[in-house]
């Protein structure tokens, strides 16, 4: 077996391109694969790590640029315009996209695109963003005079203030000189990394500063898996009038007859009381149960015998994610939605949910928060709601249960 040296703690380092002999044939060692990636990952990661250590002094020059370009985005009227070119144009989209996902109206324009008509994208109070390493590409030098003239501020991201990019800004994220981690020293790889993890910083730091929360994530993100993990319980639970819902003191038998609809019906009863709050859940496990156990007589008893009192609930604020997760932790078919005064909204039906999205088991405990989450604290939280147990006289052929299955 060969067995590839990683390079790491020494040994020497590969061999360089420039070192090959003629025809391009290595004249001697040959670097294994593994060694070359991780020097070129070692590159890129001291380079972060530089441009890291430049944020961390608030008196260095990026630091207080970046400062300027947070309060100029935060206060921009208009939208914020990302443009550039070649590699640096693809990281200029990546930065579009994260600002328009994180509450900041934006879009990217091509340099090359922008000089042939698309410069008309630009509107007052607008702000563009251009990234350039070098800060001296013709096809965004090009931009700059009639981005002054229409009044668009800019902001560079690019090597040095002292560039064309840099001069012509209104402020400059200058990302220091850097060495390329390409073994020709040419294709952008450590200058589009830095240019990445700033435009990340400056992206995420204006929707933290925004006030951007989870739930306005959800709703950029209404597809995919992420849309399913920020789903809402009010997006895909069963309304009230899809539910059957009973009053405790009506027998079983009336409540099972005069409830019962065409289609797939939900699994459980909600038993509501004269104001109209939830005081119990009798479900389907629960008539099984009674004819295992023949039984039968009590399909004529009120519902307040046979019901579950303290039943889980969840809030309507909440994410489907963590209703689901709750659903499995606490093996429960059915959840009855509820708002603030423990009102029935809706409910969970496991078979409504089921493919939804997987569910990893070995999480649940790390996922769901306690069973005793209070009402209306946490509006991301499940809230687990007990009611108030009732002077409810419990059949001794049924053992009392304390929540529904």
């Amino acid at each position: 077996m060969v067995r590839h040296d990683t390079g790491v703690g020494g040994g020497g380092g590969p061999l360089n391109v420039r070192d090959a002999g003629p025809g391009g044939m290595a004249a001697q060692r040959i670097a294994s694969p593994v060694q070359l990636g991780f020097q070129v990952l070692a590159q890129e990661a001291q380079a972060l790590a530089q441009l890291t250590e430049s944020m961390r002094q608030e008196d260095a020059e990026l630091a207080g640029s970046f400062t300027e370009c947070v309060e100029r985005i935060l206060s921009c009227r208009g939208r914020i315009v990302v443009t550039g070119i070649g590699k640096a144009g693809i990281i200029g989209q990546k930065l579009a996209a994260t600002l328009a996902s994180t509450g900041t109206a934006a879009h990217f324009l091509h340099a090359a695109e922008a000089v042939h008509g698309d410069l008309g994208r630009f509107a007052a109070g607008d702000l563009a963003i251009v990234l350039s390493f070098s800060g001296e590409t013709d096809e965004v030098i090009r931009l700059l005079p009639h981005l002054k003239q229409e009044g668009i501020p800019v902001i560079a991201i690019t090597s040095r203030r002292e560039s064309s990019l840099g001069r012509g800004s209104v402020v400059t994220l200058p990302l220091g000189i850097l060495s390329e981690a390409c073994a020709l020293g040419l294709a952008p790889s450590t200058s589009t990394t830095c240019m990445l993890a700033l435009g990340d910083a400056l992206a995420l730091t204006v929707s933290q500063m925004r006030g951007f929360r989870a739930d306005d994530f959800a709703r950029f993100h209404p597809g995919g898996s992420l849309g399913r993990k920020l789903t809402g319980v009010r997006d895909v639970m069963r309304n009230c009038h899809a539910c059957r819902m009973a009053k405790p003191d009506e027998r079983l038998r009336d409540a099972l007859v005069r409830e019962s609809r065409p289609g797939r019906r939900s699994g459980a009863v909600l038993v509501v009381d004269d104001r109209g709050k939830l005081c119990g859940l009798f479900t389907d496990s629960d008539l099984a149960r009674l004819l295992e156990r023949q039984c039968e007589r009590f399909l004529d008893a009120p519902l307040s015998d046979v019901m579950t009192v303290s039943p889980f609930t969840v809030h309507q604020s909440s994410r489907l994610e963590q209703a689901v997760l709750q659903m499995v932790r606490q093996k429960i078919s059915e959840l009855p939605v509820v708002d603030d005064e423990l009102r029935p909204v809706g409910m969970l039906d496991i078979t409504d949910l089921v493919g939804l999205f997987p569910i990893d088991s070995t999480s649940i405990e790390d996922s769901v928060p306690p069973t005793t989450t209070a009402q209306g604290t946490d509006s991301e939280a499940v809230h687990v709601l007990p009611l108030p147990e009732r002077n409810i006289v419990r059949v001794p052929s049924i053992p009392p249960r304390k929540h529904a299955s």
